[in-house]
């Protein structure tokens, strides 16, 4: 019973109904207002990190995209590759436009909100917690007071009801004692007297509790209305909390935008698209059996024939760039199908139509026994620059070299229009690279 009566009154001190206890209610009101800032600055870390993700995309997508230009990937599944960067540059729009609606209509909303619902004062604090304070301090004053006489004669029928204890038990000690009459007297009267004053202040306690119980219902009630006339201020919060965040999911929600489907859709049909046996088809007309050739023929000595041979001697220049292949090809070559091929294959030397079979017939007719034809051509002033593969390579002609990411070559002369570098490896080995395969050590 005890134990009962313990937790009945600490729940009562905690209770709403306690003076001052009101004061949680007032609080939320401001709370309201600071989650409001709280709501902002959590919309805004997120704009961040999408607007982050965003760039990152779009760096990644152009980093990739050049080097898949650039390496030796052709055709269909070329252009499945490049899907790749498509649907990272659409999806950064796409979570840049999140990004926007973040910080833009939804900040927005909130900001307004938060203005219409709360007004600052010029003494500080808000309008609305002033108003909250003081309805509820003004629905409590009556029942308060009315309380506060109720403990005042409590404390003075608890102060009477001990005196009247000392004094029985000193009248008790006096009998015990044998004291004379006149003191045993005295003793009687303060206990008769005391007992009495229990008497009053018990009734007056009584009277004040009976007081306190009539004006409890209306206390009652007016903290109601106060209390719900708070509770409806802070229901719009939260309605307008949960509305808000919906709208949230609706912008962060990339797989209800029909924009996204659609990119995922285009990108499952470009790779589905690729066509291995295309691809092959294309390299073998472009750089292999499937290639036309001016096969050598017996040509009888003429004086015109001298005479042509002899101007283009006179006018040849010596190319900065190096050719993959000197193999003659007719006009009726089969065209490419790729954009990309150009950086994907080597510059062919076409043949001048003078039907010459010395300078446009076999390239490798001075070559040595490996087919290599640099090492036999005349020497000339060269600059070799020191580099360092960056990708392993290798060659796919007999006059392309083959290295490991890592290894050091010596580039000999400038890059071609089409990409392509004269180079020598450590074991002397001399032929063509990919210019972008590797990087310069000076």
């Amino acid at each position: 019973m005890s134990d009962l009566t313990d937790s009945l009154v600490d729940v009562s001190s905690d209770s709403f109904w306690e003076v001052g206890n009101y004061k949680r209610a007032v609080k939320r009101v401001d709370d309201g207002n600071r989650l409001c800032n709280d709501l902002m600055n959590c919309l805004h870390e997120r704009a961040r990190i999408e607007k982050s993700y965003a760039t990152q995309l779009t760096e990644w997508a152009k980093r990739w995209r050049q080097l898949v230009e650039r390496g030796p990937q052709y055709g269909t599944v070329e252009r499945a590759w490049f899907a790749l960067m498509t649907e990272a540059e659409k999806v950064s729009d796409l979570h840049m436009e999140v990004k926007t609606a973040l910080t833009g209509e939804d900040l927005e909303k909130i900001k307004n909100w938060q203005k219409d619902a709360y007004h600052k004062q010029m003494i500080g604090g808000f309008k609305e917690t002033k108003e909250a304070e003081d309805g509820f301090r003004k629905a409590q004053k009556p029942w308060a007071k009315k309380l506060k006489e109720v403990d005042a004669m409590k404390k003075a029928y608890h102060n009477a009801c001990k005196e009247e204890k000392t004094a029985s038990s000193r009248e008790s000690s006096s009998k015990l004692e044998n004291n004379n009459p006149e003191a045993q007297k005295k003793l009687q009267e303060k206990v008769e007297k005391c007992q009495q004053e229990v008497q009053k202040t018990k009734e007056r306690y009584r009277k004040s509790l009976e007081e306190l119980d009539k004006v409890t219902p209306q206390y009652m009630e007016n903290m109601e209305q106060v209390f719900e006339q708070w509770q409806q201020f802070e229901d719009n919060r939260l309605c307008f909390f949960r509305e808000l965040l919906l709208g949230v999911k609706q912008h962060l929600d990339l797989s209800s935008n029909h924009k996204y489907s659609s990119v995922y859709h285009t990108l499952e049909d470009t790779i589905q698209a690729a066509d291995a046996q295309e691809d092959l088809k294309w390299f073998r007309c472009n750089h292999g059996p499937g290639m036309t050739m001016n096969w050598p023929q017996f040509e009888e000595w003429s004086m015109e024939l001298n005479r042509m041979l002899s101007r283009r001697e006179t006018k040849r220049k010596p190319t900065d760039g190096v050719t993959l292949t000197g193999i003659s090809q007719s006009t009726e070559q089969t065209p490419k199908t790729t954009s990309s091929s150009s950086s994907s294959a080597a510059p062919v030397e076409k043949s001048t139509a003078d039907g010459s079979d010395e300078e446009a017939g076999n390239p490798f007719g001075s070559a040595n026994a490996n087919g290599n034809p640099f090492e036999d051509e005349p020497s000339s002033e060269e600059v070799c620059v020191p580099v360092r593969a960056l990708y392993d390579y290798d060659g796919q002609e007999q006059d392309e070299l083959s290295f490991k990411a890592g290894d050091q070559l010596m580039k000999m002369g400038e890059e071609d229009e089409q990409g392509w570098c004269k180079g020598r490896l450590s074991d002397g080995t001399v032929g063509l690279y990919p210019a972008n395969y590797v990087e310069d050590l000076e």
